[in-house]
């Protein structure tokens, strides 16, 4: 078992150096990266859930979210090599999973949208890339070699190799190659609804201005 758990731990610290380049060795990795604590402190967690010890479980639970600001329910399952990038805000819900080799950036969630019962939240499959901001709701699955990108908003399952952008996220990728429509997308140039709001009140006091001047000019006349 000891030799298990420091296998593990070992593969954890060799991923966080392979995809971390500010991480210099696996000692300051081991001792001070938030990420690495979380997902120690989550297998403790979920060996007490799965042993029916739930309230110690969620005692660990808390503690870790007040420690790292990485808040994983002690029943969600997570695969090997997880490698949190900054971790602050991640929030995994209870009945998600997490496949080998994933990585997750801060702000991420993993959670349900309040209309499923049992299986409320997603999976993941192996090497799955979930970038900042975004949130995946649902209880649906996330192919193997995934890329989600920042702040997407994904609500249904997404197939393996594809990368998905935007809110509501859709795929613009597989494999590399483009999708038909991915061509229209543009993640730069993005309309600013706000903008074109402001713009939309401009043009109807401009509108106003203009009759209410030629209502003055034909009394005047």
């Amino acid at each position: 078992m000891e030799v298990v758990v420091l296998t593990r731990l070992g593969e954890t610290l060799r991923a966080y150096q392979a995809r971390d380049p500010a991480a210099r060795s696996r000692l300051e990795i081991f001792l001070l990266y938030p990420g690495v604590h979380a997902v120690i402190y989550h297998r403790i967690a979920h060996f007490l859930y799965r042993h029916h010890l739930k309230f110690l479980a969620r005692m660990v639970s808390q503690w870790s979210r007040c420690w790292t600001g990485i808040e994983i329910h002690p029943g969600a399952k997570i695969g090997r090599r997880l490698v949190i990038d900054h971790g602050m805000g991640i929030v995994i819900g209870e009945t998600a999973e997490v496949g080998d080799d994933c990585l997750l950036y801060h702000g991420v969630t993993l959670g349900g949208t309040g209309k499923d019962q049992g299986k409320r939240h997603p999976t993941l499959g192996n090497n799955v890339m979930v970038s900042t901001g975004a949130k995946v709701l649902g209880p649906f699955k996330v192919g193997d070699n995934v890329r989600i990108a920042a702040n997407a908003v994904v609500l249904q399952e997404i197939p393996p190799d594809a990368t998905a952008v935007g809110v509501p996220a859709r795929v613009v990728r597989i494999a590399g190659e483009k999708i038909d429509y991915a061509a229209d997308v543009d993640q730069i140039h993005v309309t600013d609804p706000v903008q074109k709001e402001l713009q939309a009140v401009s043009s109807r006091l401009e509108w106003l201005e203009k009759l209410l001047d030629e209502q003055m000019r034909s009394k005047e006349v």
